[in-house]
């Protein structure tokens, strides 16, 4: 069952407003005007994340991990490292769905304990997809190199809304 949620971290898919297209959120992000005129993409469009990464979130350190593109989908595992050990983490999916994509992301806490119910988790339609760039709602991916991308995060705290950027590197595989 797919519900958009607010969590504990105060992230945050950007609104959907009346129009049409998509619109700019934050300087490096964009919303869906009408949810119903999503672009078309298939999984092979962001094959690119594959990998193992790591980098900084909010004053700590991250590990990020996408399976390579399998039946429409990749799978995401995603952990934040803070003094006292883990943060909390994460588990993601990109999914081809309607003939576009959409992020699917499911919070746990250190003990993974849920943050959204059981059938609850965060959902980011795809609104564009360019050859380095990939524009969910309030999440944008950009594939620097084949070594580094940058996210941006569009993160609420009450009726503030700001952009978090997110600096990744990729970890080199084990010979």
């Amino acid at each position: 069952m797919k519900k958009t949620v607010a969590i504990a971290m105060l992230f945050a898919a950007a609104g959907v407003s009346a129009g049409w297209a998509q619109s700019s959120r934050t300087e490096h992000t964009l919303q869906l005007d009408d949810p119903a005129n999503r672009p078309q993409a298939t999984i092979e469009d962001v094959a690119w994340l594959a990998g193992s990464w790591t980098g900084e979130v909010f004053g700590s350190r991250f590990e990020e991990a996408w399976s390579s593109p399998s039946a429409g989908t990749m799978m995401g595992m995603y952990k934040v490292l803070g003094d006292d050990g883990v943060s909390f983490y994460e588990l993601e999916m990109i999914v081809e769905e309607r003939g576009s994509l959409e992020m699917r992301v499911k919070h746990f806490g250190s003990d993974f304990t849920a943050w959204e119910e059981k059938e609850e988790y965060l959902s980011f339609p795809l609104v564009k997809v360019e050859d380095d760039r990939v524009f969910f709602q309030g999440l944008t991916f950009e594939r620097l190199d084949s070594e580094h991308v940058r996210a941006y995060l569009v993160v609420r705290s009450g009726d503030s809304v700001r952009e978090e950027v997110i600096g990744y590197q990729r970890v080199p595989v084990p010979e």
